[in-house]
């Protein structure tokens, strides 16, 4: 047989409950000693192998906080990702980071962009631009150089 999840076969659990050693079932199915000896010690404890829940550090944040963050969100666009953090850690009494707030954020399917500088062009203001360049295309230095180019940048 080859080796696979320990714990999803049953095989593994019925040689050892046969009186075979850790080390021989470890030799017939390619697993860590390791592995094998920790699950046997669980599944003798619970008579059970299921893996526990959750691994790793606990969320900062519950679903209902997480609901909250995206309401924060929608209700007021232009907040950023560190302004909602300061009121839901205020509202909920646990600090929370701007990065948790943005994972959140991301979570609700709400994405940073940049808000749009200029309009865009029409093929009004096409034809307008084609036709001026039309109009000034046997102009000399001279006269081009009284023109002031801006590449549409304002100035204050």
């Amino acid at each position: 047989m080859t080796s696979g999840c320990l714990y999803s076969r049953s095989n593994h659990w019925e040689k050892l409950e046969e009186s075979r050693s850790v080390t021989s079932v470890v030799a017939e199915f390619g697993i860590a000693h390791s592995i094998v000896s920790r699950l046997w010690r669980q599944f003798q404890t619970t008579r059970t192998a299921i893996r526990g829940f959750s691994s790793g550090r606990p969320r900062g944040t519950t679903p209902a906080d997480d609901r909250y963050i995206v309401l924060q969100a929608r209700r007021n666009r232009q907040q950023t990702a560190g302004e909602i953090a300061r009121h839901t850690t205020q509202a909920i009494g646990r600090p929370i980071s701007r990065f948790t707030v943005a994972r959140r954020l991301h979570g609700g399917g709400l994405f940073a962009r940049r808000p749009v500088r200029c309009v865009p062009l029409t093929p009004a203001h096409r034809r307008r631009r084609s036709l001026w360049c039309q109009e000034h295309r046997n102009w000399r230095d001279n006269e081009w150089g009284r023109l002031l180019f801006t590449d549409e940048s304002r100035f204050r």
